[in-house]
């Protein structure tokens, strides 16, 4: 397998039992064997699209002082800006050459969660900047709700199962800015092999090379969708309630060839988390005499927080 297998959620959407249950199957599929999809027909239009990349363009280009005064202490990195170097891959000590901001969860005064989720971070200098940002997390969370539901259906549950645990839950917008190299890189790479946190992850901006794959037999394939289409993968939290069913897939952001160390890469991944109270113990249909249980019990949050330590941006 050369690339990433790609499914269109039109056919999930549509009133076709029979195409809704195709792509029932192909994504099932795609994630049990290597845990990737390119994704078409997704909520995003490209007006949305172009102007999101436009804002988080300006908001990089801002000042480093400027930048360094929406680094909010104490959160854990999960709102605002986080400056290049600061998150490193689960067992590195070297930090990746990337700076990113993280937009949040968005609930009412008389949400349960209020309390619990930091607030939104407003950028002064960009009037549009938290608009827009606002709108395609709205999206990206939307799309991310349907996906789950052909999970849920693919594992033999509830095709709602997952509504209950994803509406409202602690997801993360994240616009990244590799910014050009300038110098060799010390054992530095833009982001380090590693296993999302989350539910699924839905990544904008994987255009061109850089995303790569581990196959099951341990090869690194380039991940490279279409201009219209989403890279959507499985996370850890996801694989430890499945039993490892669906597939977390280790992948990595590989450094540009040297003739390319002076341009910038930007990309946008949607992390998708529940709510922290949601359990993420083996359900009893992953669970056989083929593939006993795997992981201890545990819930969302606690696995969030210790993953937070893991990464360095939560200090014990």
């Amino acid at each position: 397998m050369q690339n990433i297998p790609s499914v269109d959620l039109r056919d999930f959407l549509s009133d076709n039992p029979e195409r809704k249950q195709k792509f029932v199957n192909e994504i099932g599929k795609a994630f049990e064997e290597i845990g990737f999809v390119a994704l078409k027909g997704h909520f995003l239009n490209d007006k949305l699209v172009d102007e999101l990349y436009t804002e988080i363009k300006n908001f990089f280009a801002l000042p480093l002082e400027t930048k360094y005064s929406y680094e909010i202490p104490g959160i854990g990195g999960q709102r605002g800006y986080v400056a290049f170097g600061k998150e490193s891959a689960k067992g590195r000590k070297e930090g990746d050459l990337k700076e990113f901001w993280h937009f949040g969860q968005y609930v009412g005064n008389d949400s349960k969660w209020a309390g619990e989720y930091p607030d939104n971070v407003q950028v002064k200098e960009l009037p549009r900047f938290n608009e827009v940002g606002k709108e395609t997390y709205q999206m990206l969370e939307k799309t991310g709700i349907y996906v789950l539901r052909a999970l849920a259906l693919h594992l033999g549950l509830d095709e709602f199962y997952f509504d209950q645990f994803a509406k409202e839950g602690n997801s993360i917008l994240r616009p990244i800015h590799y910014p050009p190299i300038t110098q060799e890189p010390e054992n530095a790479i833009r982001a380090a092999a590693h296993g999302d946190i989350n539910l699924i992850t839905l990544l904008m901006g994987a255009q061109g090379r850089g995303l790569q794959v581990q196959n099951h037999d341990g090869e690194w394939i380039d991940a490279i969708a279409e201009p219209d289409e989403l890279v959507i993968n499985v996370g850890d939290m996801l694989s430890r309630h499945t039993n490892n069913k669906l597939k977390s897939t280790i992948h990595q952001v590989v450094n540009p060839p040297r003739e390319l160390w002076g341009t910038s890469r930007y990309s946008v991944p949607f992390f998708m988390h529940p709510v922290s109270d949601m359990r993420l113990d083996c359900l009893e249909n992953c669970i056989d005499e083929e593939n006993p249980k795997l992981y201890d019990d545990i819930s969302a949050g606690e696995f969030l927080y210790e993953r937070l330590v893991e990464l360095g941006l939560i200090k014990k």
